[in-house]
């Protein structure tokens, strides 16, 4: 009996063409071997090596030579010493192959027959890595996969028995059980949809994105801000991991017509992290999009968002005082909910009340009051807010300010004794005080209200593993913004380079700060309907950097490239 599991014959004629186009094996020949393995419900490679055409030596080198891929000989490696549970026990039998090593997201295969399409795609599925063939010899892969089987089989854990477990709350547990499930409980589909969470946890991701299309289905995950794609599934799940998905995040599987919004927590190991899901009907399925809340971002602490000191300090100093509003700027994705539950976080202690009212709430932190927007019930910002200052607030946190109800009943909560938390979309802080005027907001009482604004951006990190100087231009660096103070001296900045610990050079972000108080002549100029120049040279006399200056002191540090500071306050 053959040590090698058997192999489908339509993923094996590669290796029949090779030989006879190299003139190892005549065309009657190959179509003998061909027919005998596929009486014998075998590979071609085992039917060809236990014919004797061809010496199991030959046949590595003549595909070496005509598919230009490596050769290994077997026998040199210590087979001990090789990686495991990295494929299933039952793919390494079916397609009679190897794992030598994993670099980054590419995994070396050893195997007989690199023509193996089927074996690659499957690897990839299963794996979620790029998989990269390496030859070897038939009969020493036979007889290493005969020795290793046990041990093997011992080892390699089946990732539905993982340490992670879905956390299903009442609901949703009532929801399950009555609902249909049987198209949901395939077991590849619920493994398939653990292992991408649980990697997108591990890659440090934001977001999982499942898109479907005509003819193919793929998974991409934002990382550092980037989306990239991870994997392309067989397009027949996408209606199964669809339902898998509605079912734990509670909503309709029924319902695929229009846009639904749910939650869903997944345990792993000791911490519990929660994911916001949103489906949107597209022309050929639902797309999903799953954002991770890590609550642990924000009990990182200060000093871990990248403030400067200066900045810091004057961020701590307004939101320590009794009254007033804090607000923070920036585009989607630029870190304003982490900033602002840093600050709740220090601010939250047994004798202050701190209620919040978000769309949605994403980080939940106990001893805080968090409020959902709720638009078809008739809770939206300002009805909460008018809400809260009938509940002894302290601190009163707004996830974003929209219109003019929302910022005056904002701004007469800082005008009556509490601390007022927001956030708006403008691209600096000057701006935003345009913004508020421009809403409709009396210039009096955003004088009188507004103690702080902070802009931020962020910006990938540099790897620490592999970041090395960079040569640039003196006048390139003094177009981007550097002086020539700035440049005196043996600085030079970095560059990324890219290695197995990080991506692309980049691993996390940092952020990238203009934090503004609202000093007296601030104030004048907004009584005085200033211009977001205006403020912005007055923001400058007094020591306030502008982002794309924050961002090259952060060049300056190591910390990024030049690059992305560009990229990203290049507005």
């Amino acid at each position: 009996m053959d040590t090698l599991a058997e192999a489908p014959f339509s993923s094996l004629s590669g290796v029949a063409r090779v030989l006879v186009h190299a003139g190892k094996l005549n065309g009657k020949a190959a179509e003998a071997l061909v027919k005998t393995a596929a009486e014998r419900k075998s590979s071609f490679v085992s039917a060809l090596i236990a014919a004797g055409s061809v010496s199991a030596s030959d046949l590595a080198h003549t595909l070496s030579g005509a598919l230009a891929l490596p050769v290994l000989d077997l026998t040199s490696v210590d087979a001990e010493r090789l990686p495991r549970n990295v494929i299933d026990l039952k793919l390494v039998n079916q397609y009679q192959v190897v794992v030598l090593g994993k670099r980054g997201n590419r995994l070396f295969i050893g195997g007989a027959d690199p023509t193996d399409q089927e074996a690659v795609e499957r690897i990839k599925f299963a794996t979620q890595l790029s998989p990269e063939w390496v030859i070897v010899e038939y009969d020493k892969l036979a007889k290493l996969l005969s020795a290793s089987g046990t041990s093997a089989s011992d080892a390699i854990e089946s990732l539905a028995d993982g340490d992670f477990d879905f956390d299903v709350t009442d609901d949703t547990t009532e929801q399950e059980s009555a609902e249909p499930t049987a198209e949901v409980e395939d077991a590849p589909v619920v493994r398939f949809l653990q292992k991408m969470l649980i990697d997108a946890i591990n890659a440090r991701a934001s977001d999982l994105h499942f898109e479907p299309y005509e003819y193919n289905y793929r998974v991409r995950f934002r990382v550092d801000g980037e989306l990239r794609e991870i994997t392309q599934p067989p397009i027949a799940i996408k209606d199964k991991l669809a339902s898998r998905i509605k079912v734990i995040s509670r909503l309709d599987i029924a319902e695929k017509r229009v846009p639904q919004d749910g939650r869903m927590k997944l345990k792993f190991g000791n911490r519990a992290i929660d994911f916001r899901v949103s489906t949107l009907p597209t022309l050929f399925g639902e797309k999903i999009v799953i954002r991770i809340l890590d609550p642990s971002s924000a009990k990182l602490g200060i000093e871990a968002l990248g403030y400067e000191k200066i900045e810091k300090d004057r961020l701590l100093k307004a939101i320590q005082r009794p009254y007033g509003m804090v607000l923070v700027t920036g585009p989607t994705g630029s870190g304003k909910t982490v900033s602002l539950y840093t600050c709740l976080n220090i601010l939250n202690q047994p004798g202050v009340n701190i209620s919040t009212v978000e769309d949605p709430a994403e980080i939940n932190l106990p001893g805080i009051n968090q409020v959902n927007v709720n638009d078809k019930a008739g809770m939206n910002f300002a009805v909460a807010l008018k809400a809260f200052l009938r509940q002894d607030p302290d601190i009163i946190m707004v996830g974003e300010i929209r219109d003019l109800e929302t910022a005056d009943i904002a701004i007469k909560a800082a005008q009556t004794g509490h601390m007022v938390m927001s956030t708006l979309h403008t691209n600096d802080a000057p701006t935003t005080l345009t913004r508020l005027l421009n809403m409709g907001v009396a210039p009096f009482n955003i004088a009188s209200s507004v103690l702080l604004i902070t802009a931020q951006r962020l910006a990938r990190r540099l790897c620490e593993a592999c970041k090395t100087t960079a040569e640039f231009p003196r006048d390139a660096l003094k177009r981007a913004g550097y002086t020539d103070e700035d440049l005196d001296g043996s600085w030079k900045p970095y560059k990324a380079v890219g290695c197995s610990a990080c991506n692309n050079g980049y691993k996390g972000r940092v952020g990238i700060y203009q934090v503004m108080p609202i000093s007296e002549e601030v104030q004048r100029l907004i009584l005085a309907s200033g211009s977001a120049l205006d403020l912005a040279a007055q923001a400058e006399k007094e020591g306030v950097r502008n982002l794309r200056r924050s961002g090259l002191v952060k060049v300056r540090a190591g910390a990024t490239t030049l690059e992305e500071v560009i990229s990203v306050t290049n507005e």
